[in-house]
């Protein structure tokens, strides 16, 4: 995918092994179960962020990485390069796989 996320575009810093970073809305109801999944996961695995940022409020970003709904994930390495992305609510099992290609 090649496109690299950096603190300073989140306004928080990234996870020292992984991130993932979820594209959201305000009326996105597949968002707060998204919200959910990532926040559980990040929990469970040590040095996973999770970062929730509103698709509106950070527009050069959206269009930067391409993002045309919500929710979206994406899953950054430990220097922020996008390794995995989805849309729609994820699954836990998945989320988890999707780390195991960033985490080395």
């Amino acid at each position: 995918m090649g496109e690299t996320v950096r603190p300073d575009d989140l306004g928080a810093d990234l996870g020292e092994k992984a991130t993932l970073l979820q594209f959201s809305s305000a009326f996105c109801a597949p968002c707060r179960a998204t919200r959910r999944i990532l926040g559980e996961v990040s929990d469970m695995v040590e040095g996973v962020a999770h970062v929730e940022l509103d698709a509106e409020a950070h527009l050069d970003l959206v269009r930067r990485l391409k993002i045309v709904r919500t929710p979206t994930v994406l899953v950054l390495d430990e220097a922020g390069r996008v390794v995995r992305r989805a849309t729609g609510a994820p699954r836990k099992p998945d989320v988890i796989a999707a780390l195991g290609e960033a985490i080395p």
